[in-house]
Order: structure tokens, then sequence, then C-alpha cells
């Protein structure tokens, strides 16, 4: 399951979507999420999903990889559903016993919530996905940018952002060998209360928490030894540069979401 978790990952390609800026691909992203949110019905959520095949399918990702980011998120999509399809207890009910009873909007609910948070995961991976993590950087450092005049040390929040990103996979590694040799020493994880899995998984974690601390002091003695002093006198040796392309994205994204928000107030769609 560790193995199956792809935040954060980059997928290199040459793709049209690996060419856009940046930057234009955090705001798509930011755009993407309120597409999401703001559908209220089924056809409006099926324009963001269709949004997102479209933009994967220019970006030329995998599928098998689009759907490996979706294997972690089983256990909530699982509860979720399950929340909404027995405590919404309006609108025509489909089955009742006893104190279990479950609607037509229950079963509306539970559908629609699903897939919502399924189109959020695969859509919002595709930024780690074809971004690098320097670019990605630089991206955040600039559209922060004006946050400069009320003096909030821009570069380093960028900085400290990317690179949790840049070591969420390195840490599921590093814990999935751990397991795998606590394993090999007798050790059992997966049997037993709450509690007694509690109690397993420390042999784990002081070693990941050693290990973390141990990279990160040897990331700053790096970063040290090659006279990093923040955002100041930074040069960059690829400059970010909006091009038509990226405009023409931009374009496009704003029309499905204005094609979402228009679906909103036309009566009789679900």
């Amino acid at each position: 399951m560790l193995r199956d978790i792809t935040i954060g990952q980059f997928y290199p390609g040459k793709s049209v979507i690996h060419k856009l800026d940046p930057r234009f691909k955090l705001i798509f992203t930011v755009i993407l999420i309120v597409m999401l949110f703001a559908s209220k019905g089924f056809i409006g959520l099926f324009v963001g999903i269709f949004y997102c095949l479209l933009a994967y399918g220019l970006s030329r990702i995998p599928v098998k990889l689009m759907t490996k980011s979706l294997k972690p998120i089983l256990p909530i999509i699982i509860i979720t559903a399950i929340l909404n399809l027995f405590f919404i207890r309006t609108g025509q009910a489909v089955f009742h016993w006893k104190f279990i009873l479950i609607t037509y909007d229950g079963i509306r609910t539970a559908l629609f919530m699903i897939i919502r948070i399924i189109a959020l995961i695969v859509g919002t991976s595709l930024l780690t996905y074809t971004t690098s993590p320097i670019v990605l950087t630089d991206a955040i450092e600039r559209l922060l940018s004006p946050l400069k005049k009320i003096k909030v040390p821009v570069h380093e929040l960028a900085m400290m952002m990317t690179i949790a990103l840049r070591f969420i996979p390195t840490l599921i590694e590093e814990t999935d060998k751990t397991m795998s040799a606590q394993k090999a020493r007798g050790a059992d994880l997966e049997t037993g209360n709450i509690i007694q899995r509690a109690k397993a998984l420390v042999p784990i974690l002081i070693p990941l928490f050693v290990s973390s601390l141990r990279r990160a002091e040897e990331l700053a003695l790096a970063m040290e030894c090659r006279c990093y002093h923040g955002g100041d006198g930074r040069t960059r040796m690829k400059q970010l540069k909006a091009e038509k392309r990226d405009y023409v994205a931009f374009a496009v994204t704003i029309g499905f979401l204005a094609g979402i928000i228009a679906l909103n107030f036309v009566p009789g769609l679900i």
C-alpha cells in the first residue's frame, strides 16, 4: 500500500502539459478544485472529469500511474460513501430494515461524493506528475511575490513547501523498508487490536524519525556548503516566461469553469 502513494512524484516527459508554465499549472489546479466544488449536479461534475481526462491525455501520463494514486485513499472513499449512505435520511426510501434506512438522496450523495473525491485526487496529482520540484518552487515563489511587501519570507516558504513535497516519496520508501526489516525480524504488524497495532508501530516510528532528522541535517549541511543564503541575489538558469500555449490553456480552463457554473442555473439537470 505504501508503494502506491504517488504524492510528490515527478514523471518526466515532453508533452504539452509538461511544457506549460508552472505558474499557470498551479492556477489551473486551483481552478479545477473550484470546478469540482462548484458543481451542484452530476452533469457539472462530469464536465470537470472530462477536463481532467483531457489534461491526462495531453500529458501522456500512463493510466496505471493515474489509477495507482487512488489505492491509498480507498479507505477514505469507502468511509465517505458509508456515512452518506446511512446518515442521509431525506428522500424516497429504497431499503428499510429496523434502524437501517437507505434513501434515494443518500445513494445519490454517496455516489456524488465518491466521484468528486476521485476526480479531486486524480486531477491535483497531475501537478506534481508534470512539474519538477525545482520549477514548482520557482512558480510558488513568483505567485507569492506580492507578499514580500508585507515582509513575508516568500522564498523560504516556497522552499519549505517544495522540500516537504519532494521528500514524501523518500519517507514512504524508508517506511516500507523499515517495515520489511521489522517483519523479517519477526515483528507482527498486522494482527491484534488497535492498541496492540499501535504499540507495534513504535519500532518503525523511532528509526523513521531518526533517519528523517539525519536526512534533514545532511540537506542543511549540503546547502551551507554551497553557500545558500536564501532568495537574496539568487539567479535562475531558466526564467519563467508565459507563452501562447499558456494563455490558450488558461482560456480553455476558464471556459470549462464558466460552463460548470452555467449548468448550475439550468433547471432539471441532475
